[in-house]
């Protein structure tokens, strides 16, 4: 059976303070007045692009609630794979980091001392403040329209 590989990171699901947060142009960080529209539409976004049978490596902060999460997880698409314990009942796999064909998916950016090892830092955490280095690839739903990304899509940055 074949499928797709997407990532993603820092979905909130249920932290109602991100809809509280500003870029630094003053702007609104994400477009939403609660985080329970925010859910429905990350919902929908996810499950329009990710099939039941795909693979959806989630670098971090997830969500903040865990009874919401209980209701969120079950009714997005794909095989999750992940990291903290609380979390094993949503997810096939726990990592704190992984090598996926030699891209390094973390959660925080690792050091650039790194960059000799793999071809490139697959990473979270910053939400939209992307790093100006190409070698760093931020997956956070706010500078990818609060979506997964294929990872194939990814892996044309290098060919770029």
């Amino acid at each position: 059976m074949s499928y797709n590989i997407f990532i993603i990171s820092d979905t909130h699901f249920s932290h109602e303070n991100m809809y509280q947060f500003f870029n630094y142009d003053g702007t609104k960080m994400r477009p939403w007045d609660s985080a329970e529209d925010a859910d429905d539409f990350m919902i929908e976004k996810w499950n329009s692009i990710v099939k039941p049978n795909d693979k959806v490596y989630h670098l971090g902060d997830v969500g903040i609630n865990r009874n919401k999460l209980d209701i969120i997880m079950p009714k997005l698409n794909g095989t999750k794979i992940f990291k903290p314990k609380f979390y094993l009942q949503h997810f096939k796999d726990i990592r704190g980091c992984h090598n996926l064909d030699n891209f390094l998916l973390t959660h925080i950016p690792v050091h650039p001392e790194c960059k000799s090892r793999f071809k490139l830092n697959i990473h979270g955490h910053v939400h939209a403040n992307s790093l100006t280095d190409p070698w760093y690839y931020n997956t956070c739903v706010e500078v990818n329209n609060y979506a997964p990304i294929p990872f194939e899509e990814i892996k044309q940055v290098i060919q770029r």
